[in-house]
């Protein structure tokens, strides 16, 4: 595995600001990685659930799983629960093992008094926060020991079936635009994509 130090660094960059959920994001998805004893998902060897709802924080929190683990919605192997939770389950495809880990809320007096986040609750923008406050939230979250920060639970077998991929596109029949396999519809003879065929999926 890449050095975790310069994942974090990449994933703070690929969210487009420096936050504590992000960093706990990537620390949970890297524990869950080590704990399955897998690699980082190149493909759709892994498959991610997280537990996030759309608030700010839980967002974040996808977008540091999402880099550690190498799940992506792009991709379809990162899905959400709706739960407004800051947990991810990660599972090896092929053999259905599984783990879930969550953020433990013990540091969260701290981080709410932080500068960044006083300067967050008054409607300043991440980046307009000095690089010193961003940075003293991160190491908060990334220097704390594992146990503090992470609930890691056992590995379990999942039940679950998955559908293999369909490849390649078609032009439409109707706009010409390339669609999909699996997104084409039939309308009298013609294979067309959702748009033109008239119907809601």
């Amino acid at each position: 595995m890449e050095n975790a130090r310069q994942i974090l660094l990449d994933a703070l960059k690929f969210h487009g600001h420096r936050c504590w959920a992000s960093v706990a994001g990537v620390r949970a998805g890297l524990a869950a990685l080590r704990e399955l004893g897998v690699n980082r998902s190149g493909g759709r060897q892994l498959h991610a659930c997280v537990e996030i709802g759309e608030e700010h924080g839980g967002i974040c929190f996808g977008d540091g799983v999402q880099y550690a683990t190498g799940c992506t919605l792009g991709k379809g192997n990162l899905e959400k629960a709706p739960y407004g939770k800051l947990a991810v389950t990660l599972i090896e495809r092929a053999s259905n093992r599984a783990l879930r880990v969550s953020y433990k809320p013990t540091l969260q007096k701290r981080i709410a008094e932080s500068a960044f986040m006083v300067k967050r609750g008054e409607g300043i923008e991440p980046d307009a926060i000095p690089e010193a406050e961003q940075w003293e939230l991160v190491k908060l979250i990334w220097d704390a020991s594992e146990s503090e920060v992470l609930a890691i639970g056992e590995v379990f077998q999942l039940e679950r079936e998955w559908f293999p991929e369909i490849m390649g596109f078609v032009p439409c029949a109707g706009c010409g635009e390339l669609t999909a396999r699996a997104y084409l519809r039939v309308v009298g003879e013609k294979h067309v994509c959702i748009p033109c065929s008239g119907y809601e999926r």
